[in-house]
């Protein structure tokens, strides 16, 4: 077996960071060596065979097989999509709702996903919001609402809000219980967290390569259960999603039962580069190591603006801390352009600044995220704090 990868030798395969503090991994990951590379290569593939076809299908591929070695599925059970609402469309658009038209959902949900389950409203759902409660989602209350008019439960491993780790294992056992599916978010976590479709028992996942996944947009998977019947076929589709797309055949729609079934048009061809870059440097390290370094950050980077009198919006002594700090601010987006000017990377959502953590960061990139909210609070004195999230 290979030695995996530190997360100092991690941190070397990003140029960038000589001079930049990346905390904004939950919005856009850093640009490493290896992006930088597959892109280039993608270019030459143009200039010295002008339309490689070919070579381009086989990086398609290439990373249906790297995603699903990622979260321990079978190649067949990975559909290549272009975003995480294009997935969820496919899973909704399967679904007959007369009989269960139940979607469980929480506020929790990245609207991207959460747009796609109210939509299935024009086609008899409804669905049922849990609140967020103390910055998280209270497991007794979403269990709750999982009833056998259930169809579809959606639930994020960790939110995009403020990284708070969700209680996923619990909503598949219950949805489960009843006969609903369950629809998992990976978005927030694949890439800084150890994802198994198999110990989470889900029937589907989604996950981009933009963020932690360390890729570029326009590139984004589905798995999908072996196994899983649909009650229509996908309502979106195109010549990827047949049993033989290259069989060009106009007058013929045949769905294939592995999750291609979900493909539609030809992938963004640079962003599939870009994932199969990320992917690759991410099967060098342990993903139960980088769970525990990321969130060991993150503990530290909470502390320490704590300590300064800061407001982070977060569940209070979460037993598993998720990927990232979310700093209550009256701005957030100024804080932010005052961190850009000091070449730190963050990410204002609303009324936080979120702080994203990954493998290649460490103590520094804490020091000098925590210096430079000290300095700008110095600046706007009283300018800090907000109201709740």
């Amino acid at each position: 077996m290979p030695v995996k990868l530190t997360s100092r030798q991690f941190r070397e395969c990003f140029p960038v960071l000589a001079d930049t503090v990346h905390l904004a991994s939950c919005s856009q990951g850093a640009l490493s060596g290896e992006l930088l590379a597959a892109l280039s290569e993608m270019t030459f593939t143009m200039r010295e065979h002008a339309a490689p076809w070919d070579l381009w299908m086989a990086e398609v591929e290439q990373a249906r097989r790297r995603f699903a070695a990622l979260v321990n599925a079978d190649p067949d059970e990975i559909a290549v999509v272009h975003c995480a609402s294009d997935g969820a469309y496919q899973v909704a658009s399967t679904k007959d709702w007369s009989a269960r038209p139940g979607i469980v959902t929480t506020d929790m949900e990245f609207p991207s996903v959460g747009h796609v389950w109210l939509a299935q409203a024009a086609r008899g759902a409804r669905v049922t919001h849990v609140p967020e409660r103390d910055a998280a989602v209270d497991i007794g209350e979403l269990v709750a609402a999982i009833d056998e008019r259930t169809g579809l439960v959606s639930v994020p491993i960790a939110s995009y809000r403020n990284g708070a780790r969700m209680p996923v294992r619990e909503a598949v056992e219950k949805a489960h219980e009843v006969g609903a599916r369950v629809f998992v978010d990976a978005y927030q976590a694949a890439g800084v967290l150890p994802v198994d479709v198999r110990a989470l028992d889900c029937d589907y996942l989604v996950s981009g390569a933009l963020k932690y996944l360390l890729g570029l947009p326009g590139v984004a998977f589905l798995y999908a259960r072996g196994g899983l019947a649909d009650d229509l076929p996908p309502q979106l589709t195109g010549w990827f999603g047949r049993v033989d797309p290259f069989r060009f055949d106009p007058r013929k729609v045949d769905y294939p039962t592995e999750a291609r079934r979900f493909e539609t048009g030809t992938p963004g061809i640079p962003a599939v580069y870009g994932a199969n870059a990320g992917l690759r440097l991410l099967s060098r390290v342990d993903l139960h190591d980088v769970e525990r370094h990321v969130g060991e950050l993150a503990t530290l980077a909470s502390e320490r603006l704590l300590d300064a009198g800061e407001q982070v919006w977060g569940p209070r002594d979460p037993a598993h801390p998720g990927p990232q700090v979310a700093l209550v601010d009256q701005n957030p987006d100024a804080l932010a352009a005052h961190l850009s000017a000091r070449r730190i990377a963050t990410a204002p959502r609303g009324t936080v600044l979120r702080l994203a953590f990954h493998y290649f960061n460490d103590e520094s990139d804490v020091d000098a995220v925590c210096s430079a909210i000290a300095d700008y609070r110095a600046k706007n004195r009283g300018d800090t704090g907000a109201a709740h999230p």
